[in-house]
């Protein structure tokens, strides 16, 4: 179901990419967050009447917890003049009322389509897979802090956010030039380019983008039930199959936790268990972090977990266990704010440098 509320927007509080936040009035008076994005109802000005859909804000929750704006009805953007002339035929959020037709990279008016229609291989190509969106700026961290000169393309799925534009960690990054490209694949739309698939999404990271480095997570917005198999993580072992297939390298960012208050996210999450152990089926590398100091107890529960997937696997998955030193000032110099389920670098600092490790291991791999 949805939750419709009709609003006028009150004032314009910040803008990102080709989303805008806003502070919408209701008819009672409260003043409640809302998000629209450009492409959909266009940039609105104070005053405006806006259709809103309120459904996850009333409910309290994490993910989608913002009114979003459906329409301005008396603000509509400019039609386009013949849709029929636009290039792409690509249907994204398909069958719902916000479904967008898209270019596709991979797609017969594309210009990468040549490239593209006997593309079978990414001969190597390092793929560092992630369950969190939060991990993505703390891989590209590990990444750079080994060589700054590669080139790191993100493949963003659609099991969280289906919009890019919803990601300031995406924007941010794109912005620093940490980022250069991204891509959203499936559902997902508005990336640099927009591919069918994790397969297409990844062979034009390797083949358009001329990516070194390809990093593989959903948006913002994880969804998890507190069961063994509901979650949308699943995906990330997905993508490790997809990577192999291909002829990818695929590396395993473990989700890790010193902080999570929930006992089967603490160490190594079981979303990572699950998805790496039991969903993904080709060889993969799984980077553990050696955690030091005041981290130690953390850092030993996390290699011998990390030690017990890859021994389950019968040899189909390689533990690589890989210093953190210099990794906390790489962190430290992100271009955009490092969060994970409402927790900062400071609040879990293990979280981050397991991913940030993931990213060296990767680069790394390149310098062999």
């Amino acid at each position: 179901m949805i939750q419709w509320r009709r609003g006028v927007v009150d004032e314009v509080r910040s803008r990102w990419a080709g989303a805008v936040e806003y502070a919408v009035r209701l008819p009672s008076g409260d003043v409640v967050r809302a998000l629209g994005y450009v492409d959909v109802v266009g940039a609105l000005s104070t005053g405006t009447e806006v259709l809103l859909n309120t459904t996850a804000l009333e409910r309290g929750l994490g993910t989608g917890g913002l009114a979003i704006v459906v329409a301005a009805p008396d603000a509509l953007p400019d039609p386009v003049a013949d849709v029929n002339e636009l290039p792409g035929h690509i249907v994204k959020a398909r069958y719902t009322p916000s479904q967008t037709m898209v270019l596709g990279v991979d797609e017969q008016d594309s210009a990468h389509h040549a490239v593209l229609a006997e593309a079978d291989d990414l001969a190597g190509l390092p793929v560092v897979v992630a369950d969190l969106h939060s991990a993505l700026p703390a891989i590209v961290a590990g990444v750079r802090e080994t060589d700054p000169a590669l080139r790191v393309a993100y493949v963003m799925t659609d099991g969280g956010a289906l919009p890019i534009d919803f990601s300031r960690t995406v924007a941010g990054l794109r912005d620093a030039g940490w980022l250069a490209a991204s891509i959203t694949v499936g559902q997902a739309f508005g990336g640099d380019l927009e591919a069918v698939n994790v397969h297409t999404g990844l062979l034009a990271a390797h083949h358009v983008v001329g990516a070194d480095v390809v990093v593989v997570a959903q948006g913002p917005g994880n969804l998890g039930t507190g069961t063994r198999w509901g979650f949308s993580g699943t995906s990330a072992g997905e993508a490790v199959n997809a990577a192999g297939a291909l002829g990818g390298r695929p590396v395993c960012s473990l989700r890790i936790s010193e902080a999570d208050p929930r006992e089967r996210h603490r160490g190594v999450s079981h979303h990572s268990l699950t998805a790496y152990g039991r969903v993904s089926l080709v060889p993969a590398d799984v980077v553990a972090p050696r955690l030091e100091g005041d981290l130690a107890g953390i850092g030993t529960r996390v290699v011998e977990q990390a030690r017990a997937l890859c021994s389950a696997s019968g040899g189909r998955l390689r533990l690589h266990e890989v210093p953190c030193d210099g990794l906390e000032a790489a962190l430290r110099d992100s271009p955009v704010p490092l969060r994970t389920m409402g927790r900062g670098y400071d609040d879990d600092r293990a979280g981050f440098l397991g991913a940030a490790v993931a990213g060296r291991y990767a680069a790394r791999l390149l310098k062999v």
